[in-house]
């Protein structure tokens, strides 16, 4: 079992310092539980909807957070989105994460594997979960044998995801774990006009499903105030109240 947890990007060296600190503790309860626990945190968001969204830190300034926040004794995971930055994150991540729209990109997997580093690839949202078989033998290729797979939604018409929890069950017969993606799959693309709306309160439900259906680990983003958070908010949970929301979906797995 496996939990991903962070904000969406980071918005500045201060605050997600903060935030990892406090996830620390998260950290610490999950491993009494025989959890593992990974920090994540984007330093680009590239395919943002609009020229005008904030982006995030340049790669070096993101190398160096990384490396601060694995001090704390955190594994930490990014996003790359282009192949020549896999060799420099590489450095201070311990998975390199394949973002859902660019998850059938040859030469991003390809570097991606060559790092030697556990990749974790996103179903694309225009993806079937047999697709994926594609990508796993594209990372076997390269040398990749260490992958997860994370379900994220599938695209329902324009500005809405469904969640097909057989999505999971298909993608788990790779032999690979599969991880479930507990507030992105309830993002609304675009659904802001400039941004990407969402809706929170359908998070728990549905990790709630996925791990009943046998999901191996969750992903979620986590910020101390998501209505105001510069990317993702709507669909963000509240960092104080994320290890109540880990304690009760663990009581589900008992």
């Amino acid at each position: 079992m496996i939990v991903i947890a962070g904000p969406c990007v980071i918005e500045g060296e201060e605050e997600v310092l903060s935030i990892a600190r406090k996830l620390c503790s998260t950290a610490r309860f999950l491993k009494d539980n025989d959890i593992d626990f990974v920090f994540k945190a984007s330093f680009d968001k590239a395919n943002r909807s609009s020229i005008n969204s904030y982006r995030g830190v340049n790669i070096e300034q993101a190398v160096d957070i990384f490396e601060q926040i694995q001090l704390m004794g955190l594994k930490t995971t990014t996003d790359i989105h282009e192949p020549w930055q896999a060799e420099v994150i590489s450095e201070c991540v311990d998975i390199i994460q394949i973002p859902a729209f660019l998850s059938r990109q040859t030469d991003l997997l390809e570097a991606a594997a060559k790092t030697g580093k556990p990749v974790n690839v996103k179903k694309g949202q225009f993806m079937a979960p047999e697709d994926m078989n594609n990508v796993i033998s594209k990372l076997k290729h390269f040398g990749c044998s260490h992958l997860y797979l994370t379900e994220r939604g599938t695209f329902f018409g324009y500005g809405h995801l469904v969640n097909d929890m057989t999505s999971i069950v298909k993608m788990k017969s790779t032999g690979f774990p599969v991880i479930f993606d507990a507030t992105h799959s309830v993002q609304e693309p675009g659904g802001l006009g400039e941004t990407s709306g969402g809706n929170r309160r359908f998070v728990v439900p549905l990790a709630k499903a996925a791990l009943a259906i046998g999901a191996d680990g969750l992903f979620f983003e986590v910020h101390p105030d998501p209505d105001n958070a510069l990317s993702d908010g709507p669909n963000m949970l509240k960092l104080d109240e994320f290890d109540d929301v880990l304690k009760g979906l663990l009581s589900i797995q008992d």
